[in-house]
């Protein structure tokens, strides 16, 4: 009962930004999972963006980042080797909509390219270390042209 009260309650209140700054500064993702980090868009491509989709794009950030805290704490209260069939679901669902934001930042941002580069925006195409499209944008970007 106190659960179910305290799930209601956070899914329907926005915390204070002090709060939820300071709670997912406890979980900083590990060096081991570098597919946690929430990859920034790549300069060329964020310079033509119009400040209405960078907006959309911070919020994005911000959401994957609070999933990976929240994916890092659930990490710190398992043994990776001795999941349960709940817990394996319970970091599933969590990766998968980690997953599921990044391709709707991928969907967000395709409009804005040139529609020879759609094929950067695939859901199959996400990156993780730094960049978004990857540390090799320029060198996607020269092969799509070679490819034309």
């Amino acid at each position: 009962e106190n659960l179910a009260a305290n799930i209601n309650y956070l899914v329907s209140h926005q915390l204070q930004e002090t709060v939820m700054v300071e709670t997912a500064d406890l979980y900083k993702t590990p060096v081991n999972c570098a597919s946690l980090r929430v990859p920034t868009v790549n300069p060329a491509i964020w310079t033509p963006m119009s400040s209405t989709m960078r907006g959309q794009e911070i919020r994005f950030q911000r959401v994957l980042k609070l999933i990976a805290a929240g994916i890092t704490a659930f990490g710190k209260r398992v043994d990776g080797c001795a999941m349960s069939k709940l817990q394996k679901d319970i970091l599933a669902l969590f990766c998968n909509s980690s997953f599921e934001i990044n391709c709707m930042r991928k969907i967000a941002i395709r409009p804005i390219l040139h529609p020879r580069f759609a094929g950067l925006c695939k859901s199959s195409n996400v990156q993780a270390p730094a960049y978004f499209f990857g540390e090799n944008l320029h060198k996607q970007i020269k092969e799509i042209d070679e490819e034309a």
